[in-house]
Formats: C-alpha cells, sequence, structure tokens
C-alpha cells in the first residue's frame, strides 16, 4: 500500500499533468497515474497536435499553458537546425499545419512536458506511476473517495494510493464508475435539457467515435509498403450510410455543411511553410490532408536536414465508431481498440497502394509509418485519441443553451459568478456510434464554471477533463487541449486550497466569500477566468 499523499490524481494527460502541477506549486505532496509510459495524453501518447481558439497568440489560455506552448518554441529553437527566418519568429508553428498555430512532435511536447514536472520530482512533492491503471476504488460512508487501487501494468502488482483528494483525470472517466459516482455517458435525450441538437431518446453508448492516429513521412523512389491488415478487406469495402462513398476514399463529408467534398493528398509540396496561416474561424483547413497536420515541416529547417515532412493521420478516414469504448464491457472496449487500430494500419496500407495520385496512378509507396515519432513498434499512436468520457452528474451542467451561437448570437454566452476558466472551440462532433453524422455548430467563447467541476454528491473527487458536468453536445467544444489543462490546473489547485484552508469544495463553490478567495488564487497563478470582447465563430 502507498500511503500519504495530500492528493492522488489519476490519469497523466494534459488535465492530469496541469492538476499535479498546480497541487505541487501550493506545496502539496501529489501521485500522478499514468497508463501508457508517456505522460502528456493528447499531446504525446494519442498524437493529437493542439486544436485551439484563434485568439490563442494574444489571449484566452492560462499562463501555465502558455509556459508549454513556449517551452515547445523553445525547444524547437534551440535544438533544431531552423531557418533564421523561422528562428526569429515569435510565433512559431513548427510543423506549419493548418490545424493549430503549434503543431509539433509528440516526443517534443513530452520533452517539456517532463521538463515541467522534473522539479517537483525532484523535491519529492510528486510521484510519478507510468504504467499503471485504476482498478478498484474504496469508498465511504460519508460520501468519500478513500483510496484507489492500482494495476502496475509491467508487473500485474497492485498497490493502494490512499489521499484525502482524488481527481479523475483519466480518458474515460473510470473513477467515476469505480467509485459509484453519479455520471453520465453518451448522448441525453432533448428532453433532458431541450438541447436542439440532442436526439430524441437518450443512448448511454452512442459516442463520438475514436481515433488511432499515427505520422507518415515520403520518401519517393523507396517502397515501405507495410504487411496487408488482417481487416484490411473489410476496411476497404466499408461504406457507411451518412457516407458519400467508401471510408477508405478521398470524399468526405464536410464537418459543417455536411456536403461531400473531395480532400487532396500531396506529399510534401514545395511550398514554404512560412506562408501558411492556421485559423480555423476563417479556414478549417481539413481539406489538404497532407498539411492539416503536419507536425515537421522540412523547408522549416536548413536545406538537407530533413528528406520529408511529418504528417499526423487524424482524419476522417480513421475515425472509428463502430462499437463504444465506454459501457459495453471491457471486452468490447478492447474490441473497438483492436478494430480502430485495424482501421488506421488499412489506412496506411491503402495510402501506399491504391489511394488515387494527381498524376492518375495509385498509391504511394514512398510513404514510411514513423515508429520514431509515436514511440511504439509499429508507427501507432500508444493509444486511442478519445474524444467522449464519462461525465459527473454535476452542480451545474453546461449545455448548448450556454454556448451555442445559434441560440446565444456572437455575442452571447453564458457568464458564471463562479467561473474559473475560459475556452472556445465549435461544438464539434465526430460520427458516433449511434450512427450520426458529423455535428458541428459555431459556438461563443465560453467560461468554465466551478459547478462543473463538483459531483452533486461525493465530496472529495474532482474530474479534470473530458470528465466535466458537459452533455454529450457541449463536450464538443469543452474537450479540446487547452480547455482540458485549465480544467485539470483548476482541480488541482482546488484541492490543495481546500486542503490549506480546512474547506470543501462545495463550499468554495457556493459560498461568494470562499469562492473570492478562491478566485484570488487563481488570478494570482494566471488563471484567466473572463473573456475580452471577441466573437464567436
Amino acid at each position: 500500500m502507498v500511503t500519504g499523499p495530500d492528493i492522488l490524481v489519476v490519469g497523466g494527460g494534459l488535465g492530469g499533468v496541469a492538476a499535479a502541477l498546480a497541487a505541487c506549486r501550493a506545496g502539496r505532496t501529489v501521485v500522478l497515474t499514468e497508463e501508457t509510459d508517456w505522460v502528456g495524453g493528447q499531446l504525446t501518447s494519442q498524437a493529437v497536435p493542439p486544436d485551439e481558439h484563434p485568439w490563442v497568440e494574444q489571449f484566452g489560455t492560462t499562463a501555465s499553458y502558455r509556459a508549454l506552448r513556449d517551452g515547445i518554441r523553445t525547444y524547437y529553437r534551440q535544438w533544431y537546425p531552423m531557418r533564421s527566418e523561422a528562428l526569429g519568429l515569435t510565433d512559431l508553428n513548427p510543423g506549419a499545419g493548418r490545424v493549430s498555430k503549434l503543431c509539433h512532435e509528440p516526443r517534443v511536447a513530452l520533452a517539456v512536458i517532463e521538463g515541467m514536472l522534473a522539479p517537483h520530482l525532484a523535491a519529492g512533492r510528486l510521484t510519478l506511476l507510468t504504467e499503471h491503471r485504476a482498478v478498484a476504488a474504496e469508498t465511504g460512508d460519508d460520501d468519500t473517495v478513500r483510496g484507489v487501487t492500482l494495476r502496475d501494468l509491467r508487473s500485474g502488482e497492485l498497490r493502494t494510493v490512499t489521499a484525502r483528494y482524488v481527481v479523475d483525470a483519466t480518458e474515460t472517466g473510470e473513477l467515476l464508475e469505480l467509485a459509484a459516482v453519479e455520471h453520465a455517458s453518451g448522448a441525453e435525450a432533448r428532453a433532458e435539457f431541450d438541447e436542439p441538437h440532442a436526439p430524441e431518446t437518450a443512448d448511454p453508448l452512442n459516442q463520438q467515435g475514436i481515433t488511432v492516429c499515427f505520422a507518415l513521412s515520403h520518401h519517393e523512389g523507396e517502397d515501405h509498403t507495410i504487411d496487408r491488415p488482417e481487416m484490411y478487406d473489410f476496411w476497404r469495402s466499408y461504406r457507411p450510410d451518412f457516407w458519400p462513398g467508401p471510408l477508405l476514399g478521398f470524399m468526405a463529408p464536410d464537418p459543417r455543411s455536411l456536403e461531400p467534398v473531395p480532400r487532396t493528398f500531396v506529399p510534401n509540396p514545395d511550398l514554404d511553410p512560412l506562408d501558411v496561416t492556421a485559423d480555423q474561424s476563417a479556414d478549417a483547413g481539413d481539406k489538404e490532408l497532407w498539411g492539416f497536420r503536419r507536425i515537421l515541416a522540412r523547408r522549416m529547417h536548413r536545406p538537407g536536414s530533413f528528406d520529408s515532412d511529418i504528417t499526423l493521420v487524424n482524419w476522417p478516414l480513421n475515425d472509428y465508431w463502430l462499437k463504444p469504448l465506454i459501457g459495453a464491457g471491457e471486452e468490447t472496449s478492447r474490441q473497438a481498440v483492436a478494430e480502430a487500430r485495424q482501421l488506421s494500419l488499412s489506412v496506411a496500407y491503402w495510402l501506399q497502394t491504391e489511394a488515387p495520385r494527381a498524376d492518375g496512378g495509385t498509391g504511394f509507396p514512398g510513404l514510411r509509418l514513423r515508429p520514431d515519432v509515436t514511440g511504439t513498434a509499429d508507427g501507432l499512436a500508444k493509444a486511442p485519441y478519445v474524444r467522449e468520457s464519462r461525465r459527473i452528474k454535476a452542480v451545474t451542467t453546461i449545455t448548448e443553451h450556454d454556448v451555442s451561437i445559434d441560440i446565444v448570437g456572437p455575442y452571447g454566452g453564458t457568464r458564471h459568478r463562479d467561473s474559473v476558466g475560459i475556452g472556445n472551440y465549435r461544438i464539434d462532433l465526430h460520427p458516433s456510434t449511434g450512427g450520426d453524422n458529423y455535428i458541428d455548430v459555431g459556438s461563443v467563447p465560453f467560461e468554465i464554471p466551478l459547478g462543473a467541476l463538483l459531483p452533486r454528491r461525493v465530496r472529495n473527487l474532482l474530474p479534470a477533463g473530458k470528465n466535466i458536468g458537459t452533455t454529450h453536445i457541449t463536450n464538443g467544444c469543452y474537450r479540446l487541449h487547452p480547455v482540458e489543462w485549465n480544467i485539470g490546473e483548476v482541480a488541482g489547485a482546488l484541492a490543495a486550497h481546500c486542503l490549506a484552508d480546512g474547506v470543501e469544495p462545495h463550499q468554495v463553490q457556493a459560498e461568494e466569500k470562499r469562492f473570492s478567495e478562491f478566485a484570488r488564487v487563481l488570478d494570482r497563478s494566471g488563471v484567466q477566468r473572463h473573456w475580452p470582447d471577441v466573437r464567436g465563430y
């Protein structure tokens, strides 16, 4: 049994890392666990460049998230052979991808995150347990979680950690189920919150698809074709009812209009990456696949340094939605991940062998999977990109009426007395296990109410990611990188604050004086709690 930490953070994704950092900065002892051997979640083990709002370079994130972004840029400037014109850019976009103003390799984010954690590890405030998964939770009759049992995935050894506060930063909200915390999953019925885009009937198994991302480079004249995947025949012939053609193809719906739109794919285009502008409010950037999530641009560097770009494949082609990840049992979950991996390998093989080329030919055998980029043997990401989690039944539930631009207008949106952060993204739901096509709706810059981080009953468990009190619909804009970090940072800071002041989270949220005291803590640490006057998109 491991005992003693003030705070246990289960899950080492962005929310978990931010929670641990905030608690350690406040002088608290923390145990941080992670299922894979890489902390960083979306940015690292899931290999997803950050999805961010258009104003991210000026405002709209916490100070520690800006430090993470600055650290990534500094890493490239210090260690990579960048052109002088690139070195001087304050808003350097290393990969020149169109999805984000900061596209970069997973390992670089990992190095920076490990650097941020390093002083707390050295001081003994932080204990990091990688390759550990929560398998059980002990609860008390006083509505608390007393301890969590973890399995060492290398040795099989079980260990139980007790702590005054427990933070659930898992990708799927696993602790909510293990500790019997009231929660929702999948889609709520329209009648529950009167959300225009909710289905008529609730379906807990109707969840956004997952994606197993992978990285590719292209080497003309070489043949890097992988073995034919086991499920290739299935995926090659698979044609969803709501799709304009086979899933393995360059024709796919536009997420916003659902109209069929062709995607283009030209490896290593001879364009200057410094001319790329990443602004999803002006152009979603997803029609040109190679540059969409490019994470290394060879022409950003001195000639001869790299013989290819590296692009990250998180496209319509490899979204997986045949089986739910959550709520249908461990075997179904395992099958979902296995089939999602087969889909991604099938996409890679199709690109290498059958994809149509601009010159009229087929296949790009020079495409090379990059296991060195993902830290795996097969070149696929260590973990699937999970867009939707179990969600607490919260003191405050964020609904479409709070954030949809069609409902509140471009300058509207709910202003929360207990705001503990801000974010912005379109309400972006990918095709789901219930057979839904994209739901992609404009939203307004939003606030994160503290009440959305508080379970209605349980007193010492806090969510730190996609498991806050959103709905299936509003999760679509609260699930992205900077918002997850903000939520995690607040969860860690709140647990530390409650320990220091001898209060409980629900008191902090409900009592104006106590909330003002906590708000000052957040303000001093650089957590922006309200937006300036900006327009939704």
